[in-house]
């Protein structure tokens, strides 16, 4: 049967009612709000704010019912215009919508008016009104679903009421990156966003704004406006890193803090968004029924020990899965999980085991470095750790260190060795007790019992052995007095059998002896191989180690060490040693040190003395235990002396030592020559220095040779000289001039430079050396004509004694007299004058004299070369007589000048 239209309108309508009754539902009225106003209100003006989350916790769209006001996304309520309450009362509704739930919800906001207080000056009421060019700063939900432009603000200037505005704005998000974010519709000022923003990339914009009109001029200032974006809940908070890894001891006591899992929000700080609590939502092992093994702070994330009962022996580890969710840990909150990996620890709360408690070995006697057997362990503590780790002590039957534990780390197996030998015929069985503990000391969990130690019983049986023979002691130290004669017997070593304990049968004799100082016999006495004196230069060491040996009937041998000590015995006299001395005129006492080659105690100290009637000038004086002062009794001439000193050594062996002693006129030592010794020659000191007084003699002495030599010359002078020679006036050729006077005055003859084979002219840089005498200086060749060949007189002054024939070691010299040489071989042999001065000019200080007869060589033939210093006023010596024989070497004195002054120096030579 078809349905009527009724029920077919009915139908139809049903739905409707249905969608209208849960829109209503849906959109029933969360609470009301009261706002108390003034009666006007301006344009802009902030209200209130309204708690929009507890109405509805996402809220896309947010809309009043009445246009004059606006409604921010954080529930700031706004007037969009000037608002007058007509009555005292004014309602509006702002909803609330959210699309993805399909959900609305409605607040209901009522405006009570007050009367406004003014104050009144006079009939005039002051009144300040709010500028519309100044809006509040805008607020933008992040990630806001739109609908795009999404228009967030209008700005609007009081000049437009006066002129054609336009608006525009500038900075980041519209012409600055980001950009493009922001616009402003030039005409109403409208400002719109174009697209979601995040506020953990861009939370706040500050755009300026501008009004002007439309040629360009700016009736307002640029404001800055600010655009926040409020923070929404879209990220939950991250543990970084991921998983974290914290260790804690086994039986650790419940409470102890582990560590701390902290994880981070993005979101605004200080608000729900970005306070987060944290529980732990897994583990691994899974804790005993009904406890809990850890704990974790809710608001720390610190992570504690619930349970005293962590033992590494059974667990070792526990995963955690700790979750943080932000909004205050509500279930709608964001979250996230990390991973919290705990490792315990372990301690020693093990003791070590043997692995038996008796153990039995058998050793032969007199080994060493052998194993003995090994001790197993057993420990439940971590491997490889100090806990693991065993030691041992052997606290009995080890009494004499024979036995040594050593412990394998990687196994933890003891080994026992022989660190010495067992003697069978002293010990059959050792019977050694050893305690076992850890490198690590032990630790005691809660409520834990005390930890006992675990013993183990060693018994190691000695085998017997044939053995070879012993000595007794095996060390044997022999001190020798010095000085013995080659085979005498300083002593005895003897050997025994270990099993009979006698010495028979037993043969001796020496392996290695490295000084050669003993030799051992049969029978196993020990005798010096030669005469040992400690002061033999040979004689390095006093002590040397002697390696002996015995054996007995059946070929096993024994060895033994002999500590030979060769002892000091008294046969040496302290000694003086320096000898000579010089002594001053101030008499300072000597200072006379001994020295002994003995060692203590026949050393020091020492005892000095002098024989009374041998030696009255002289005494002694005491010092220290190794020296005295010698000093002269009263006055005492100068001169050399020798004292005989006798010295005693601490053991009573004395000698006698000579001092020589020169006592001399001087201020220090080093102005006197040292003490001659008998059948020696005078050693001089080095760098000696003169003192006044011979200084002053030496002038002296040097002026007085130079009076001398003065007036030795004038005699020589005042000589008659037999002929007459012709001198040509030719001074006006430059040529030389030919002198009739032959002693040496105003007219020199001849200027010439003279170098013998002994004799070094100035110009050389050097003195010239005569009888042992070394002089610098100025020198000058004289060629005296005498009458024989004789020594020339001597010529005392400045207490020296010269005569020529204390100069023939330097050089003798002759010269063949030259007689009568007339003008015609003057003019042969004349040289221009020029060229004699340019080679005498470098040689100004050497001359040579031709000089006449004296007294004395009157009616020689023969010439006399001599030389003396310029200056020094005497001559310094001669160097001999010229004969007609020793022409040949008067030549080769002459072939040393020069070729073309050679012929004139032989004209003025010889007769």
């Amino acid at each position: 049967m078809a349905p009527s239209p009724r029920d077919a309108g009915t139908r139809a309508f049903q739905p409707l009612l249905l969608g209208l009754l849960v829109l209503t539902v849906l959109c029933e009225a969360c609470k009301k709000v009261t706002f108390n106003v003034p009666e006007k209100i301006e344009a802009m003006t902030l209200i209130g704010r309204v708690n929009l989350m507890q109405c509805l916790r996402t809220a896309d769209l947010i809309s009043p019912s009445d246009p004059d006001f606006l409604v921010l996304q954080d529930g700031s309520v706004y007037t969009r215009n000037a608002v007058s309450l007509s009555s005292a009362k004014k309602t509006f509704t702002i909803l609330l919508q959210d699309l993805q739930d399909n959900q609305q919800k409605k607040i209901h906001v009522n405006l009570l008016s007050h009367p406004k207080l003014t104050h009144k000056t006079k009939d005039t009421v002051l009144r300040r009104s709010k500028r519309r060019w100044a809006p509040v700063p805008t607020t933008i939900m992040e990630n806001s679903l739109g609908p795009y432009p999404l228009q967030i603000q209008q700005l609007s200037s009081d000049t437009a009421q006066k002129y054609n505005i336009t608006y525009s704005i500038s900075g980041p998000g519209v012409d600055q990156p980001p950009l493009n974010y922001f616009y402003i519709e030039a005409e109403t000022g409208n400002l719109f966003v174009t697209c979601p923003i995040d506020r953990e990339e861009y939370p706040e914009f500050q755009i300026v704004c501008y009004a002007k009109t439309r040629d360009g001029y700016t009736p307002e200032i640029p404001l800055v406006h600010i655009i926040r974006i409020e923070d929404d809940n879209d990220n939950p908070p991250l543990f970084i890193p991921n998983t974290v890894i914290f260790t804690i001891p086994e039986n650790s006591r419940a409470g102890t803090v582990i560590g701390e899992m902290i994880a981070t929000d993005r979101d605004e700080p200080d608000t729900l968004h970005t306070k987060i609590k944290y529980r732990i939502v897994g583990q691994n092992p899974l804790p005993v029924r009904g406890t809990n093994t850890f704990n974790v702070h809710q608001d720390s994330g610190a992570i504690t020990l619930a349970s005293p009962m962590l033992d590494r022996e059974h667990v070792d580890s526990f995963e955690l899965l700790i979750e943080a969710r932000d909004m205050g840990g509500q279930r709608f909150g964001l979250c996230s999980t990390g991973t919290a990996v705990i490792q315990v620890e372990d301690t020693n709360d093990h003791a070590p085991m043997c692995e038996h408690g008796m153990y039995e070995a058998y050793v032969p006697e007199n080994t060493v470095g052998v194993k003995v057997m090994d001790i197993g362990i057993l420990d439940k503590d971590a491997h490889g750790t100090p806990a693991w780790r065993a030691t041992f002590d052997i606290i009995k039957g080890n009494e004499d260190g024979a036995f040594k534990i050593e412990l394998d780390p990687n196994s933890n197996i003891g080994t026992l060795c022989m660190d010495k030998g067992l003697d069978y015929e002293k010990t059959k069985e050792r019977r050694l007790e050893i305690v076992v503990n850890n490198e690590a000391p032990y630790v005691l969990g809660p409520n834990a019992r005390a930890i006992s130690t675990s013993t183990c019983v060693v018994v190691v049986k000695v085998r017997d052995v044939d053995e070879g023979p012993v000595f007794d002691p095996c060390v044997y130290v022999l001190n020798i007095k010095e000085c013995l004669e080659g085979g005498t017997v300083v002593g005895q070593y003897l050997a025994r059998d270990p099993e009979t304990g006698n010495s028979e049968g037993i043969r001796y004799g020496v392996i290695n002896d490295p000084c050669n100082w003993i030799t051992m016999d049969n029978a196993g006495q020990i005798r010096t191989t030669r005469l040992l004196d400690r002061d033999a230069p040979d004689m390095q060491l006093y002590q040397c180690n002697v390696t002996v040996f015995a054996t007995d009937r059946s070929g096993k041998t024994g060895t033994g060490t002999v500590v030979v000590n060769l002892l000091d015995e008294n046969d040496n006299f302290p000694v003086i040693v320096r000898r000579e001395y010089i002594m001053c005129r101030d008499r300072k006492p000597i200072c006379l040190t001994a020295v002994d080659a003995d060692i203590p105690p026949h050393t020091v100290p020492f005892h000095f003395e002098l024989p009374d009637r041998l030696v009255p000038r002289w005494r002694l004086t005491p010092h220290d235990e190794k020296s005295v002062y010698l000093e002269p009794v009263g006055s005492i001439d100068y001169g050399d002396y020798t004292v005989p000193v006798r010295v005693t050594d601490n053991a009573g062996h004395s000698g006698v030592t000579e001092v020589r002693v020169r006592v001399c006129d001087c201020t220090t030592p080093s102005d006197c020559y040292p003490v001659r010794a008998p059948g020696t020659e005078v050693i001089r000191a080095p760098n000696v220095t003169l003192g006044i007084w011979a200084i002053l003699a030496m002038i002296l002495g040097s002026l007085l040779l130079l009076l001398i030599l003065i007036t030795l010359c004038g005699c020589c002078g005042a000589a008659p000289v037999g002929g007459s020679k012709h001198v040509c006036d030719d001074l006006a050729n430059q040529n030389l001039i030919i002198s009739n006077t032959e002693a040496p005055g105003e007219e020199v003859m001849d200027i010439l430079p003279v170098k013998t084979g002994n004799m070094v002219t100035a110009d050389q840089g050097v003195g010239m050396a005569v009888g042992g005498v070394k002089t610098g200086g100025q020198e000058s060749f004289e060629m005296v004509k005498g009458g024989r060949h004789q020594t020339l007189e001597s010529v005392k002054g400045g207490g020296g004694h010269h005569t020529l024939e204390s100069i023939k070691g330097v050089g003798h010299h002759t010269l063949e007299s030259g007689r009568g040489y007339g003008q015609a071989m003057m003019d042969a042999y004349r040289y221009n004058y020029s060229e004699w001065q340019n080679f005498t000019h470098p040689r100004l200080t050497e001359k040579v004299y031709l000089c006449g007869q004296d007294e004395e060589h009157k009616h020689s033939d023969d010439y006399i070369l001599s030389y003396n210093y310029e200056g020094r006023g005497s001559p310094a010596g001669s160097i001999g007589c010229c004969t007609d024989q020793q022409e040949e070497e008067v030549l080769d004195f002459l072939d040393q000048l020069e070729p073309k002054f050679r012929t004139l120096a032989e004209t003025c030579v010889k007769r």
